[in-house]
């Protein structure tokens, strides 16, 4: 594994943020949601690509805070404009469990 110093680590802006919505997504290549994400006043609303169907109903993610990456560029997924990655963690199949925090944490939070 390549190290990386303390300056790239930075670049990473890694946020919490509120899922407001999850929809379907049939037109992506795997079984995926769109979700909608609120990281606060000052970074917004953003949407996301997640292939998360296997561990989580559409229902039990509204209200859900995950982590997200809000400084890449934004990505077309077929018809579909994400705007950060939220992240997670393959389980021992490869279907990936979300990173979220445990307690309560205002939109828009920074890792550090």
């Amino acid at each position: 594994m390549e190290e990386i110093n303390w300056s790239d680590f930075e670049k990473v802006d890694l946020r919490v943020g509120t899922i407001l919505s999850a929809e379907d997504f049939p037109k992506a290549r795997k079984p995926a949601y769109q979700l909608t994400v609120d990281f606060g006043i000052d970074i917004g609303v953003r949407k996301s690509s997640a292939q998360i169907t296997v561990h989580y109903s559409k229902e039990e993610l509204i209200g859900m805070q995950v982590v997200a990456v809000v400084n890449f560029p934004r990505k077309q997924i077929a018809n579909f404009m994400s705007e950060c990655l939220v992240t997670g963690f393959a389980d021992e199949n490869g279907d990936i469990i979300l990173t979220s925090v445990n307690r309560k944490l205002p939109n828009g939070a920074r890792l550090c």
